[in-house]
């Protein structure tokens, strides 16, 4: 306990159970730590970060499964077709729901209508979590002109708490990966990306990147690290020069 006492901020890997401090502290991550009387638990394996100034605790968790919520962008692939809506595998314990009225934008006859014929079973979708309170299956709406369903371009997949590495502070290495390729990424909160190249050679780059920052998220000097990787990438590749001929 004197080490807790003598630091502001402790941080400290946990697991399943662990005891993280007794008190009065303010849980930060609901979902991963939890209070049993005086006491407080961690639920999952992650890293504690402890501020016993401001009485606060969060546990960070190193893996885990997507757990949608109201506004997330996810990218989802169509699973099921039913006779009024689709359901879409979005990395979750649970599959999003997708109306065909909110798709289509208009009601739907089944009788005359099959959905199939808009989105069948393997097809990719973008769109934001509308509706999920517990109760039932999360509500996926499609309205906006950034959503609907994707032609093109390549999927790559990133454990969801990585997500925040992968786009960086203010957008920082999402905009860092998208300058030095020329590809757009849609980046899901399910841990979903949706890579968009001009130069299809620039693909498996993005992806390469994106797994670098999966494995590496941990240590300092990650954004200096996937500049220099992408780089060495290029010119392996022999496109670096082709951009200096394009420009």
């Amino acid at each position: 306990m004197s080490t807790q006492t003598e630091q502001k901020v402790e941080r400290v890997l946990v697991a399943p159970g662990d005891k993280l401090a007794e008190g009065d502290y303010r849980i930060l991550t609901p979902t991963t730590a939890y209070r049993v009387g005086n006491s407080y638990y961690s639920s999952v394996v992650g890293l504690l970060e402890l501020n016993t100034q401001e009485k606060s605790l969060k546990v960070i968790p190193l893996k885990g499964s997507y757990y949608p919520r109201v506004g997330d962008v996810v990218v989802g692939i169509v699973s099921d077709v039913g006779l009024t809506n689709w359901e879409l595998d979005i990395r979750a314990p649970f599959p999003g729901i997708l109306y065909a009225v909110d798709y289509l934008g208009r009601a739907i006859n089944p009788s005359k209508e099959n959905l199939k014929d808009f989105l069948d079973v393997g097809d990719v979708v973008v769109g934001k979590i509308e509706v999920f309170d517990r109760t039932r299956n999360p509500i996926i709406s499609t309205k906006g002109k950034e959503f609907g369903k994707v032609v093109g371009g390549a999927l790559a997949e990133i454990n969801p708490v990585k997500v925040p590495r992968l786009i960086g502070k203010k957008g920082s290495m999402q905009s860092l990966i998208e300058s030095e390729t020329n590809c757009k990424l849609v980046i899901g909160n399910n841990g979903r990306v949706l890579i968009l190249c001009e130069d299809k050679q620039y693909e498996d780059i993005v992806v390469r990147a994106i797994r670098k920052i999966e494995v590496e998220a941990h240590i300092s000097g990650l954004t200096d690290r996937v500049k220099e990787f992408i780089l060495v990438e290029k010119v392996r590749r022999g496109l670096v020069g082709n951009e200096r001929r394009e420009t």
